[in-house]
């Protein structure tokens, strides 16, 4: 249960992170509370994480891994960001460090 809660983090953490491009640095007010709200439901999933019985060093690790991936892909697709090689292989180091933390926490 406790990765099904942390997908619904990341999930909640990406979506709000494109809603604060939308907002345009805070210019378009109309998105700041979805923006809000979209970060207080990611905390309250990654709350319930924890609760699982899920590590906090792993739980965060794999959240903001995760969750830079999904970001800079969503942001290239949607918004037209770079995503350079030099991007990309910095998302593969940061995964290889989560996975790092993950084997050792067991």
């Amino acid at each position: 249960m406790s990765w099904l809660f942390l997908a619904g983090a990341i999930a909640f953490e990406v979506a709000a992170t494109a809603v604060l491009r939308l907002s345009d640095g805070g210019r378009v007010r109309r998105w700041i509370p979805v923006v809000g709200a979209g970060y207080l439901v990611s905390f309250g999933f990654l709350s319930l994480t924890l609760r699982a019985g899920l590590p906090v060093g792993v739980a965060y690790g794999v959240w903001s891994a995760v969750g830079v991936a999904l970001t800079a892909l969503l942001a290239r697709a949607v918004f037209g960001d770079p995503l350079t090689r030099t991007m990309l292989a910095g998302i593969v180091l940061i995964a290889g460090g989560v996975l790092l933390v993950e084997l050792g926490a067991h």
